[in-house]
C-alpha cells in the first residue's frame, strides 16, 4: 500500500471524534459494559484523545477542535481535579500546549502539577517516576505507560516554563526506562519492571504497553533538543523496536495483543499507535522511508475496524500488570476511549504526512 484517500480519512476522522467528545446519550454501560468511553472524565483516556484533538487542530487550524478541548478543560477544572497520578497527568500535555494558543490563566495549574512531578511524585531506586495510579502505588515500579502519560507532559512544561531540570528529569525519565523495560533481546518492551525483586514480571511483550513507546519516542525527539548521543540512543531504541515489530504485523496490518504470540487477538489500540509513531518517525527522518509501508498498513487496518458510527472496535480493556501471556489474552475487548484517542493520533499523522 502506497498511499490511502484523504477524504476517506478525513471522513473517518470526523466520526471517531465525534464518538469520542460525544459517546451515546443512552446507558453507556448499556452500549459497552466494560468502556471508559464517558469523555467527561479527567484521566488518561481523555488526556491521549485530548491530544489526539490539539494535533488535528495543529494540522488542520478547525475551531471546532480547540472550542471542543478548551470546553473540556473549562468544564474538568470548574468541576474539581482529581488527586495526582500518573494518569491524571495525561491531560496537562495538551493543556500546556493550550497555555502557548492563549490560555495563560491556565499556566499556574500546569505548574503545580509539573512542580509535583518533580518534588513529590514518588520515586523507585534510581530515581525513576513510579507508577502510582488512584488505587494502586504500584510500590518500585516502573511501567512503559508512564513515559506517555506523565514525561510527554514534563518536557513540554519545562520548554513553555523556561525551566531545564524539567527537560533534564525527562531526559533521564526516558533513559530510565529504556535500561529497565527495552528488552536486549528481541527489540520489543516489556510492560515493567520492579525493583522490589527486580524482574520484569511475566516478561511479556504486550501489545499497548509497546506503542506507548512507540508514540511517545517520537513526539519527545522533536519536542526536547537533545544532543547527539542522547538522541541517536533513543532512536536507536526506536528502530530496534521497529525491526522486531515488522515481521509481527499480520498481513491485514494488524498486530496481535502479545505481539509474538499469534494465537492473542489482534488488537486495534496498539496497532494505530504503532502506526502514529512509525509514520510520524518516517515524516521527521528517524525511521527509514521504506517503513512508511507499515505504517500506512495499520492505518488500513484501523479504518477497517471503525465502524459506520465511528466505534473503534477490537479495542482490549484496560491491562493492569500480568504475570504471564494468558494474563493479557484474557483482557475483554470492548469500545475504550483511549482506542478512539490513538485511532485519531494515526489518522492525523496520516493526513500530514
Amino acid at each position: 500500500m502506497t498511499s490511502l484517500d484523504p477524504a476517506v480519512v478525513e471522513t473517518a476522522m470526523d466520526r471517531i471524534i465525534l464518538r469520542l467528545t460525544d459517546p451515546p446519550h443512552y446507558d453507556l454501560e448499556a452500549f459497552s459494559p466494560l468502556s471508559d468511553l464517558d469523555f467527561t472524565h479527567w484521566n488518561w483516556p481523555q488526556g491521549v484523545g485530548l491530544y489526539g484533538l490539539l494535533r488535528q487542530y495543529q494540522t488542520t487550524g478547525k475551531r471546532a477542535c480547540l472550542d471542543l478541548m478548551n470546553a473540556w478543560f473549562d468544564a474538568g477544572i470548574a468541576k474539581g481535579l482529581p488527586p495526582k497520578n500518573v494518569n491524571t497527568m495525561a491531560p496537562f500535555l495538551t493543556l500546556v500546549h493550550l497555555c502557548e494558543l492563549g490560555a495563560q490563566d491556565r499556566l499556574a495549574l500546569c505548574a503545580e502539577w509539573a512542580q509535583w512531578v518533580m518534588d513529590e511524585m514518588p520515586r523507585t531506586e534510581e530515581g525513576g517516576l513510579q507508577h502510582i495510579v488512584i488505587n494502586n502505588p504500584n510500590h518500585q515500579q516502573l511501567w512503559v505507560d508512564t513515559l506517555y502519560m506523565t514525561v510527554l507532559f514534563l518536557a513540554k512544561a519545562g520548554r513553555v516554563l523556561g525551566r531545564q531540570d524539567y527537560l533534564d528529569e525527562a531526559v533521564h525519565q526516558f533513559l530510565l526506562h529504556i535500561k529497565y523495560l527495552s528488552d536486549r533481546e528481541s527489540g520489543l518492551w516489556f510492560h515493567g519492571w520492579t525493583f522490589d525483586g527486580r524482574h520484569n514480571f511475566g516478561r511479556v511483550h504486550w501489545g499497548r504497553g509497546n506503542c506507548w513507546y512507540t508514540a511517545a519516542v517520537v513526539d519527545f525527539v522533536e519536542l526536547v533538543p537533545l544532543d547527539g548521543g542522547v538522541r541517536r540512543f533513543l532512536v536507536d531504541a526506536l528502530k530496534a523496536q521497529v525491526d522486531a515489530l515488522r515481521p509481527l504485523q499480520d498481513e491485514d496490518g494488524m498486530w496481535h495483543t502479545v505481539l509474538d504470540d499469534p494465537s492473542s487477538y489482534r488488537e486495534t489500540s496498539c496497532t494505530a499507535g504503532f502506526g502514529y509513531g512509525i509514520l510520524k518517525a518516517v515524516r521527521l527522518g528517524l525511521l527509514h522511508e521504506s517503513d512508511r509501508a507499515m505504517g500506512l498498513r495499520a492505518c488500513r487496518a484501523v479504518l477497517d475496524r471503525t465502524a459506520e458510527d465511528g466505534v473503534v472496535t477490537q479495542v482490549s480493556y484496560g491491562t493492569p500488570m500480568g504475570d504471564g501471556p494468558e494474563f493479557y489474552k484474557k483482557i475483554p475487548v470492548c469500545s475504550m476511549a483511549y482506542g478512539q484517542a490513538l485511532a485519531i493520533l494515526l489518522l492525523g499523522e496520516a493526513l500530514r504526512s
